[in-house]
């Protein structure tokens, strides 16, 4: 990301109005929540781990114990548990999905 001058992108009033709270200071100026990017959605990092957590669900539902999972993929015990328990469909969603409603 380069500098762009004020001067050159912002109307004269503007320019005049931001001079008054930060005259000769480098600024930043945040993207706007909407344009923001997800975390990890340009790395494929977001993908890579959801794959993962599924792919953890599974073996435990297969009978694979919170620690063979830690010790498989590198993880405490604690994080296994917090991806079986926030990966567990609630009974709400679980009968919406059978039913087709809430």
């Amino acid at each position: 990301m380069g500098y762009i001058k004020a001067e050159d992108l912002l109307p004269p009033e503007l320019l005049r109005r931001v001079q008054e709270y930060a005259e000769g200071q480098l600024l930043y100026i945040p993207r706007r929540d909407a344009r923001r990017n997800a975390w990890g959605s340009l790395s494929g990092a977001q993908t890579h781990l959801r794959e993962r957590n599924a792919r953890i669900r599974d073996e435990s539902r297969a009978g694979r114990t919170v620690g063979e999972l830690a010790e498989r993929y590198y993880l405490s015990e604690k994080s296994i548990q917090r991806i079986l328990r926030d990966g567990a469909p609630s009974e709400a969603s679980q009968k919406w999905t059978e039913e087709g409603s809430p």
